[in-house]
């Protein structure tokens, strides 16, 4: 491998991080079985999963002339009441994969099940029973709210369409939701374009909720609001998550927020998942160099910290219409060798990682390597209130 395709390690890296190139020599790491949970714990089990989006040319005929591999052989789980966190380059096919386990997308191939049941190609008519179990909250809450239709209308209408009457009715219901997602029930006659965009976001929050979900796929809710309002929406998705026991799939690119919000996370690159375990196996002990590289990159709070190690990734992110041969990271891939162009690598649970922390990697970083832990406070003003805190106690002390 060239000199070039090597990332760059700003000055201050630590030890073990200088010392990854000099582990390409060595041999693949041997798999362990992987402990699965069990059955009566999965609420949706995704197997294979790809989608295809077919590029036609020619300007009579129009044949088919390849494939756009948005998603490319994608396996994972969720239990019920879990948050599973997905993160990726924008372009990886989160998205993508958030519309097909709602069946807004039907696959190319592989299977979905949801409580057990084959929803893969299922028809309108297959999925009526199950559409108010699986709810989404769209990224942009200027374009997934009718300007034409008002609050109460907005959230009323799963409920209409899933034929679901509550007790005491509908408005009254949709009262409840508003206070819920911390509106007030007055605004019920209101219109879209009256709310901010946070306001509108918790909108659609109340509207995911009005039919009792049991799965709600978040896409990217907060990339849209300003950082001071992200906190806000996130930290009702959680009190959602842990009151109503609803299970997550949380899409979103900032690290951070993922972090604080999903109990496990999946590392999309390129249409595959490259690397799924428990939030903290993930973050502390990456082990997929994609992973690694990503952690590396997020902003760091603290300005003083000068040791901490920066991966520099060369190239671009190669076209899903013609991805690599066999590991789709290997052209900007530092540890890459032969056998990663030769084989694509299985996604499988290392011999010497925690339980259900999978990688797919033929050469993957030590779990000596590890990223920076820190505590993450997404509220500023609570952050303030806990310095102001710390400060009065270290005077307290003094005195």
């Amino acid at each position: 491998m060239s000199e070039q395709q090597k990332p760059s390690l700003e000055k201050g890296a630590t030890a073990d991080a200088a010392a990854v190139t000099e582990e390409a020599g060595a041999a693949p790491e041997t798999a362990v079985p992987v402990k699965r949970p069990e059955p009566g714990e999965r609420l949706l089990d995704v197997t294979g999963m790809r989608k295809y989006f077919p590029i036609h040319g020619g300007f009579v005929f129009q044949r088919r002339v390849g494939d756009v591999r948005a998603v490319d052989g994608v396996d994972f789980h969720i239990d019920k009441g879990e948050a599973l966190g997905m993160v990726g380059e924008s372009g990886c096919g989160k998205s993508t994969t958030g519309r097909l386990v709602t069946r807004l997308l039907e696959p190319t191939a592989g299977r979905v099940e949801y409580a057990g049941q084959d929803i893969t190609h299922a028809s309108r008519k297959q999925l009526a029973p199950i559409r108010s179990e699986i709810q989404m909250i769209f990224q942009d809450p200027y374009a997934s709210l009718n300007p034409r239709q008002t609050v109460g209308n907005i959230i009323s209408a799963p409920m209409e369409i899933n034929g679901i009457n509550p007790a005491g009715g509908r408005e009254k219901r949709v009262r409840e939701l508003l206070e819920t997602v911390g509106l007030n029930p007055e605004h019920y006659n209101r219109f879209p374009h009256e709310f901010s965009g946070g306001q509108r976001q918790r909108i659609g929050v109340a509207r995911a909720l009005s039919v009792n979900p049991k799965l709600i796929v978040a896409d990217e809710p907060v990339s849209a609001l300003d950082v001071s309002i992200q906190a806000q929406v996130v930290n009702l998705l959680q009190k959602v998550q842990k009151e109503l026991g609803i299970a997550f799939l949380f899409i979103a690119h900032d690290l951070a927020i993922v972090r604080h919000f999903s109990q496990r996370i999946a590392v999309m690159y390129l249409g595959k998942i490259v690397e799924i375990g428990d939030r903290d196996s993930i973050y502390t002990k990456p082990r997929h160099p994609y992973t690694h590289a990503l952690l590396s990159a997020a902003p760091e709070a603290d300005p003083d910290d000068k040791g901490r190690e920066r991966i520099r990734l060369a190239g671009d992110v190669p076209s899903p219409i013609n991805p690599p041969s066999g590991c789709r990271f290997r052209t900007r891939c530092w540890k890459a060798q032969d056998v990663c162009a030769e084989q694509e690598p299985p996604l499988v649970q290392l011999g010497d990682s925690v339980d259900g922390h999978m990688t797919a990697c033929h050469f993957p970083e030590e779990p000596t390597v590890t990223a920076r832990e820190e505590d993450i406070v997404l509220d500023p003003a609570l952050a303030a209130a806990e310095e102001s805190n710390a400060v009065a106690s270290a005077s307290e002390e003094s005195a």
